[in-house]
Formats: structure tokens, sequence, C-alpha cells
């Protein structure tokens, strides 16, 4: 082969190499773009979801301020009951005090009967149990004495029948006024243990209500901050998109003018000769390198505590993938490919209970294999979390349990 035929086949195996670069290039850069799109548009749902969810939130905290202020409103009605029937019961209290002097005057006036009634008696029995009335008259000695002692005896009767007719209305008296007391002592006691209660139960009533409220406001902070949150990433989705366009319109660009410069140059050839067998394909392992898993898993920890950042490939920031890039390259380690969807084809896949340190397992967040990590062993996995930047997280429990899909590839 002569230098003027080396030099065009040369040539042409670079331009045909660098145009297999930027066909695959561009690809991926779709792929990206898409992969991008479909994140916005997860993105987008969730919003959506936030937003509703948040007016849900304020419809209910305003229902529930109408309820907390109809419930202020029963206390200071019941207040307002609770002062009148105190003061009605203070009232009540000076009837009752008066009810019990009224009684003891009664039973002082009972008693004293009661002593001239007994004191009746005893004579009565001193005189053999009984006075003969018409003894008392027929002994008169004259007219004047018989009208004298008839109306004397006749005082005795009437007076005795008066102090009994007297006792008997008394005592009526005091059990009636008595029982009256016991009946409004009762009712009073009665309404104050309602209106201590309805104060309870309205006191109990207003604390759920204003905890609800605490919580209903929580949460609403939390809407709020999530809703920031994900607009903030979608702006920052928006503003990789662009770029990834740009890349690709930049790519396009290139491989037109490349393809132009490959006609023009197998145009001005003699003899090109058939190089389509020149060209050796690439190696079908997508994974190179003398490291291993176990330096790549050493590389990786050094970077805990680093923050999340989409599309991050260094220590100043990871994504999930890039995160994991970064480590095979500095465990000596070459991966083809940047993004979750090209680690999915990386080295073998093993059932989840052959899993072992330095396997690669996947989880389902916004997408099938959305997210990615490193396993290391008794349930743990080290990775880019969104919430936590780089860090190592339990998959045996919570969110990654509820997320873990069984995919998991061996690279060694």
């Amino acid at each position: 082969m002569n230098k003027i035929t080396y030099s065009i086949v040369l040539t042409l195996v670079l331009s045909l190499t660098f145009a297999a670069t930027t066909y695959a290039d561009t690809d991926e850069l779709r792929d990206r773009e898409s992969e991008i799109s479909d994140e916005r548009s997860q993105l987008s749902e969730e919003l959506s979801e936030a937003e509703t969810e948040l007016a849900e939130v304020l419809t209910e905290l305003e229902e529930l301020n109408q309820e907390i202020d109809r419930i202020n409103e029963a206390r200071e009605q019941n207040e307002e009951k609770l002062e009148e029937t105190e003061q009605q019961i203070d009232e009540t209290q000076e009837e009752a005090d008066y009810l019990e002097n009224e009684i003891e005057v009664i039973q002082e006036r009972i008693d004293i009967r009661q002593e001239v009634l007994s004191e009746r008696l005893s004579t009565l029995q001193r005189n053999g149990g009984n006075v003969n009335y018409i003894d008392v008259i027929l002994g008169s000695s004259n007219f004047g004495d018989f009208v004298s002692r008839v109306t004397t005896v006749n005082k005795i009767m009437d007076s005795d029948k008066d102090l009994v007719d007297q006792q008997v209305s008394d005592k009526n008296e005091v059990e009636n006024k008595q029982e009256t007391l016991l009946d409004r002592l009762d009712e009073l006691e009665s309404m104050e243990q309602e209106l201590v209660g309805m104060n309870e139960l309205l006191e109990d009533q207003k604390d759920s209500s204003e905890q609800k409220q605490d919580e209903l406001q929580d949460k609403q902070q939390e809407l709020v901050a999530l809703q920031e949150e994900l607009e903030v990433q979608d702006r920052e989705l928006a503003s990789l998109q662009e770029e990834v366009r740009q890349d690709i319109e930049r790519a396009e660009a290139e491989r037109v003018t490349l393809a132009s410069s490959n006609s023009s140059s197998s145009g001005s050839s003699d003899n090109g000769g058939d190089v389509s067998n020149t060209v050796q394909s690439s190696s079908s392992s997508n994974v190179s390198g003398n490291g291993s898993m176990e330096s790549v898993i050493e590389a990786g920890m050094t970077q805990t505590g680093t923050p999340y950042v989409w599309g991050g490939t260094s220590p100043s920031g990871f994504d999930c993938s890039g995160f994991l890039t970064w480590a095979f390259s500095q465990g000596g380690l070459n991966v083809q490919g940047r993004s979750t969807n090209d680690f999915v084809h990386v080295g073998t896949r093993v059932s989840p209970s052959e899993m072992q340190r330095g396997d690669l397992v996947f989880f389902d967040t916004y997408k099938q294999d959305g997210h990615i990590g490193i396993y290391l062993g008794n349930g743990q996995f080290l990775g880019a979390q969104n919430s936590t930047g780089v860090a190592v997280a339990n998959m045996t429990s919570g969110y990654w349990d509820r997320n873990f899909n069984g995919h998991v590839r061996r690279i060694q």
C-alpha cells in the first residue's frame, strides 16, 4: 500500500470513527433529553398534586377556623350563662339561709308547745290520768262562780286544742320548707355540674380544633415548601434541557460538516479500496479497567455528605448516576454511559437473593429504575439521594424498601 492510499484509508477510518462517535453522542443526548422531559412531566404531575392537596388543606383550614369561631362563641355564651347561674346560686343560697333561720324559729315554737303539752300530760298522770271538768263546774259555790268556772274550763279546752292544731301546722310547715330547700339545692347542684361539664366539653373541643389547626398549618408550610422545591427542580431541568438541545444542535451541525468533508475526500480518491473491514467493531464489554468494586466503594465513601445536584458529576455535587460514574472512575473502572438507562445494561443481572457487596441496586422512583446505588451488605446501600446527598441508606424498610424493584447487577 503506497503512502497516498494509506493516508486516504486512515482519513476515512478516522472520519467514520468520529461519525460513529457523533451519532452515538447525539443518540445519548436525545436519550438524555427524553429522560429530562419525562422527569419534567413527572414533576408537573407532582406539582399539580401538591397544588390540589394545598387547596384542600386551605379549604379544611377555613372550615376549621369557622368551627373554632363557633366554639368560641358558644364558650362566651356558656360563660355568660355560668355567671348568671352563679348569681342565681348566690341568691338561692341566701334564700336557703333565710329558710334555715325560719325553720329554726318554727322549731323553737314547736319545742315550747311541746313542753306545755308535756306538762299537761304530766299533770294528767299525777291526777290519775284523767281530769273531770264536770266536777270542777259542779263544785262552784254560787251561780257566778259556776259561770266563771264554765268559762275557765272552755278556755282551757280551747287552748289545748289550739296548741295541738298549731303543733301539727308548724310541723307540716317545717317539713314542706325542708323539702323545698332540699329540692332547690339539688336543682342548683345539677345545674352547676351541667355547666361545668359544658365548659370542659367546649374546652376539649377547642383544644382538639387548635391541635388540628396546628397540624394543618404545618402541612400547609410543607406543601408550600414542596411546591417551591418542585418549581426550582423544574427550572433546573428546563435549563438542563435547553443545554442538551443546544448540544444536540451542535452535534447535528458537526455531523453535517463531517458528512460534507467525507464526501469531498471520497470523491478525490482514485483507489479508495474497500475499507468496510478496516474498522473493527468495539468490544462488547461495557466495563473496563483494572480496578475493583471495593476501590469504587472506598472512593464513593469519601463523598458522603456531598449535596445532591441534578446532572452533577463532581464532588461539588452529584446526582445518582453521576456519583456512580465518578466513583467507578476513581476506583479504576471505566463504565460506558452516564445515565441510569445506561447502567441497567452494565454487568450481569443477578437475583436479589444472591445480592452481595458491590452489586448495583435499582429503585423505581419517578420512573422504572429511576434511582441507583451500590449495595454494601446488611441491607445498606451507598448512593446520591435527593434528600440527603451522598449517604448510606437502609433498603430493608421505609421508602427504599417500598421502591426497591429487585433489579440487581453485578460488575465483577
